[in-house]
């Protein structure tokens, strides 16, 4: 009953929260006209109000609930996977790794939004993991303890390799990509959708199949192979099955960190690990937290956008600060 109430509690959050971002923006719409274009009674909602929801707002909010989601997901898995509890996409250096590919596909190829720069950002995700597994090492033991501080050192060597691009390339260029790489949810079109939810949506469906493998790594490595799981072989794969998701927001979205990694510890709180619940709230939840992050970077700034990340990157650093002062009080204890 619980978890019942839990997800019907997350399932009418999300509506009000997906409601409260087609009408909260520059041009302030009610609830009533925002359902009204909803259902298309655009005589009674207004012209004006119905091309804001359907042309504006709607793609913006539904590609916000996919990065959301994703990267809730993508820190779940690399959670898992390590039984890491500080493990994230862009504590890992996948994020770094996928706005590298994405930059240089932009300064050196000039490729706009679509699905290549979405194949270049995978490529430099593709890139930060085989670094990783290199850097760790492949024995179960060795990986799991160096994996994080292996993934950091690439994150900040990813960093500075981006720079390094940005500064050979053209002025007029910099700003438009230094804006993206802050993160914006500004360039959601309808016709670029398709390809994250595709993603998103088949990821979950991946992680349902192997909900039972991923606990027993839960259980440790040797308990895993004991109950005939292929550790490594299913470490890898639940690696490259996060850097696709990473990689395929980093391309519409840029660089946002720190989602990953709060989602799945706030969700663990209330319902625990290791169900299939656990996943479909782990994915809503983000979906929802990313929805307000998009509300409060329209309406903090008069007449202007405040970028996705660093947003972010302040609640996502607030988070993991007191996450490690919990940590240490609880080992002193």
């Amino acid at each position: 009953m619980r978890s019942f109430t839990l997800i019907a509690v997350v399932l009418l959050a999300l509506v009000v929260s997906f409601i409260s971002a087609l009408a909260i923006g520059a041009a302030d719409l009610s609830f009533y006209q925002v359902l009204l274009s909803i259902i298309g009674m655009n005589e009674h909602s207004g012209q004006f109000a119905h091309s804001i929801v359907w042309q504006l707002r709607m793609p913006r909010s539904i590609l916000a609930f996919i990065a959301g989601s994703g990267l809730a997901m993508a820190g779940l898995i690399l959670q898992t996977i390590t039984r890491n509890p500080l493990a994230d996409p862009y504590l890992f250096g996948i994020s770094s790794g996928a706005s590298f590919g994405v930059v240089v596909a932009m300064t050196m190829a000039g490729i706009g939004l679509g699905f290549y720069l979405s194949f270049a950002a995978f490529v430099g995700s593709l890139l930060a993991i085989g670094l990783l597994l290199l850097i760790s090492g492949f024995s179960r033991q060795q990986q799991v303890e160096s994996m994080l501080l292996a993934g950091v050192a690439l994150s900040f060597l990813f960093s500075s390799f981006t720079s390094l691009m940005l500064y050979w390339s053209d002025p007029q260029a910099v700003t438009a990509i230094l804006f993206w790489t802050l993160g914006s949810f500004s360039r959601a079109q309808w016709d670029l959708l398709w390809f994250p939810c595709l993603v998103v949506l088949s990821c979950l469906a991946f992680m349902f199949a192997k909900q039972r493998q991923l606990n027993a790594i839960l259980l440790g490595d040797e308990g895993a192979v004991t109950l005939g799981v292929n550790v490594n072989k299913l470490r890898v794969i639940m690696l490259l099955l996060s850097s696709l998701l990473t990689a395929s927001i980093v391309a519409l979205c840029g660089g946002i960190g720190f989602v990953g990694l709060m989602i799945p510890h706030i969700v663990r709180f209330f319902i625990g690990q290791g169900s299939r619940k656990s996943l479909v709230v782990t994915a809503l939840v983000g979906g929802i937290f990313m929805l307000w992050v998009d509300i409060a970077s329209r309406v903090i700034l008069d007449n202007q956008e405040l970028p996705i990340g660093i947003i972010t990157a302040a609640v996502g650093s607030l988070f993991f600060l007191t996450l490690l002062y919990v940590r240490k009080q609880k080992s002193v204890i």
